[in-house]
C-alpha cells in the first residue's frame, strides 16, 4: 500500500501560519513579560517604601525624635535595589517616593502621598546660623530644596576644637597658638612642615590629611546633623561663586587660575584658606587659597591656612 506524504506546498503553508501565529503570539508574550516585570518592579517599590516607614518607627523608638534624612535609617529590605531621586519623610511618619528605578529600571510610579512641604529659600550670599554658628549660604536653595549648602562665615578656632584633641593624632599637628586654627596639610607626622625643604613622604591627598581630621572632628562636636563637611571645591567657585579661569601657568610656578568677581565674604585678606579646588587637578588634592586672591597649588612656602568648613544641611535643622 502506497502511503502519503505532505506536498511540499502544504508543508510551505504549514510553515507560513506558524509564522503568522508567531508575529500575531510574540507581541503579546513580550508584553504580558513587560507587565509583569513593572508588576514586580512597583512590588518592590512598595517593598522599599514600607522598609523606610518601619526604619522611621524604629529610629523613633531609640531616638525620642523624627530623622531629617533618610541617611540616618537603617533600612532592613532585601529586594532589587531601588534609587530614587525623591525620597521625603513626611511628618506623619510615612515616605514619599518618586523618580525610582529598580535594578537600574525606571519605573513610571511613585509611592506613598507626596507632603506639601515648603522649605525656606535661600539664595547665594544669605546668612545663617546653625547651632549658634554662622555661616554664609553658597548654592541657591529653592522650597523644594530639602538641604542648603553653607560656609562657615570664619575659620574654625583654637577654642572650638582644642580641647577635644587631646587624646587624638591630630592633636600634635593642629597650631592652637593662632586665634583660629590652622592646620598643616601633611598627614605623617615626619612629613615635615610647608616650606622646610623636607617634603618627603608628603601627602595633598585630602582623604588622608590632617585637614580633614580636623574638619570631622569639628563636625561630630558641632554639626552632627550636616550629611558631611568638607572644604570648598573648585565646583563650588565656578558654578556658585562667580569664579573665572582667567590666568594660566606656563612655567615653574604656583598659580592655576585667578578669582574673579567671587564675593569678598568667600575670601579676604584676613586669611589664607585650605580649599579642595583647583583648575587642574583632582578635587581629592588640597589646595591654598591665597590672601591675594590667586591659587596655589598645596607646595606653597606657607606652615600654616585657615580652615573654613563647607556643610550640606537639611533645612529643618534650621528651623
Amino acid at each position: 500500500m502506497k502511503k502519503k506524504a505532505f506536498t511540499l506546498i502544504e508543508l510551505i503553508a504549514v510553515l507560513v501560519i506558524l509564522a503568522i501565529l508567531a508575529l500575531i503570539v510574540t507581541p503579546l508574550v513580550m508584553n504580558i513579560i513587560r507587565k509583569a516585570r513593572i508588576s514586580a518592579d512597583k512590588r518592590s517599590i512598595d517593598a522599599y517604601g514600607r522598609s523606610i516607614e518601619l526604619a522611621i518607627a524604629n529610629y523613633l523608638l531609640d531616638n525620642g525624635d523624627f530623622p531629617t534624612d533618610v541617611s540616618q535609617l537603617t533600612i532592613e529590605y532585601s529586594g532589587d535595589e531601588v534609587v530614587c531621586s525623591t525620597t521625603q519623610l513626611n511628618s506623619d511618619s510615612s515616605v514619599y517616593l518618586a523618580g525610582c528605578s529598580v535594578a537600574g529600571r525606571n519605573v513610571d510610579y511613585s509611592y506613598g502621598k507626596e507632603e506639601a512641604i515648603a522649605y525656606a529659600a535661600y539664595e547665594v550670599g544669605d546668612e545663617v546660623i546653625y547651632n549658634n554658628v554662622d555661616y554664609y549660604v553658597i548654592k541657591n536653595s529653592g522650597i523644594k530644596d530639602q538641604t542648603v549648602t553653607l560656609l562657615k562665615a570664619e575659620p574654625i578656632t583654637s577654642t572650638e576644637i582644642s580641647p577635644y584633641l587631646s587624646s587624638t593624632e591630630v592633636a600634635s599637628k593642629v597650631n592652637t597658638s593662632e586665634a583660629y586654627a590652622k592646620v598643616p596639610y601633611y598627614s605623617s607626622d615626619d612629613c615635615g612642615s610647608a616650606g622646610s625643604g623636607d617634603q618627603s613622604g608628603c601627602s595633598t591627598d585630602y582623604s588622608v590629611s590632617t585637614i580633614k581630621q580636623v574638619v570631622d572632628i569639628w563636625k561630630e562636636i558641632y554639626a552632627n546633623e550636616a550629611s558631611n563637611a568638607r572644604l570648598i571645591t573648585y565646583e563650588d567657585l565656578t558654578n556658585n561663586l562667580g569664579f573665572e579661569n582667567s590666568f594660566t601657568c606656563t612655567g615653574g610656578c604656583y598659580y592655576s587660575g585667578l578669582l574673579v568677581n567671587v564675593p569678598t565674604w568667600v575670601y579676604t585678606n584676613k586669611y589664607t584658606y585650605w580649599t579642595m579646588s583647583s583648575v587642574e587637578e583632582s578635587l581629592s588634592s588640597v589646595w591654598a587659597l591665597s590672601t591675594s586672591g590667586d591659587f596655589f597649588t598645596a607646595h606653597i612656602n606657607l606652615n600654616y591656612i585657615a580652615v573654613r568648613p563647607v556643610l550640606e544641611l537639611n533645612k529643618s535643622a534650621l528651623n
